[in-house]
């Protein structure tokens, strides 16, 4: 093996920052906010994922102050709704920049769907939801404690909507739901694929 060794502080040497896309596929998280009056904002993060089990927590990561951060900032709730391959194009449309208030729901042509616990819509054509409330949100420094213009927010799960034509035997259907991660280079996303099963071994 003959590896090419960088250091992100003094630059990669290639064409494209390969980071991106060696952390891949990343889950994308949809996420579903209102603001203070209650319009409904929703965006596309890649920097996403599931933190904890019992009690769910799932986190993004906003590069920037968006309205996402702001609206959960301002309510303290958001849903994540899943991202999936016919909803791909509509996904891409709502993280078309616009004015604070303007609906990216309404501009992708997506209907919303009522939540539960929280504020927040959810996509109603979305084959699950995750209705959260906020954790807290974390401001990211570098090692130098230098702060970075990135927040974490750490929600709890409180409610799941899962819609039930792709319950199979009371399993979620991945194959059927056909998720999407984002990949590395700009326009790269990825379906997922081949599934197999293997177990974790018992302990010795």
């Amino acid at each position: 093996m003959d590896p090419h060794f960088y250091e992100p502080r003094l630059g990669h040497g290639l064409p494209h920052d390969p980071f991106k896309a060696i952390v891949a596929p990343r889950p994308i998280g949809w996420i579903s906010t209102v603001d203070a009056e209650g319009r409904v904002n929703l965006a596309p993060y890649s920097f996403f994922n599931a933190f904890n089990s019992a009690p769910p927590i799932v986190g993004f990561a906003s590069e920037g102050r968006k309205d996402s951060l702001r609206n959960v900032e301002a309510t303290g709730e958001f849903v994540c709704n899943l991202a999936t391959r016919p909803l791909a194009e509509a996904l891409n449309r709502s993280s078309t920049p616009l004015p604070h208030g303007e609906s990216e729901m309404e501009l992708a042509g997506l209907e919303p769907a009522p939540s539960r616990l929280v504020r927040p819509p959810r996509v109603a054509d979305a084959p699950a939801a995750l209705e959260c409330r906020l954790l807290q949100v974390v401001p990211l420094h570098d090692l130098e404690g230098k702060a970075v213009d990135t927040h974490l927010v750490l929600g709890q799960v409180v409610g799941v909507h899962i819609d039930r034509a792709y319950l199979v035997d009371g399993v979620f259907d991945l194959r059927a739901a056909r998720p999407i991660g984002r990949c590395g280079y700009r326009g790269d996303y990825a379906e997922m694929g081949a599934m197999f099963e293997m177990f974790r071994p018992a302990r010795r």
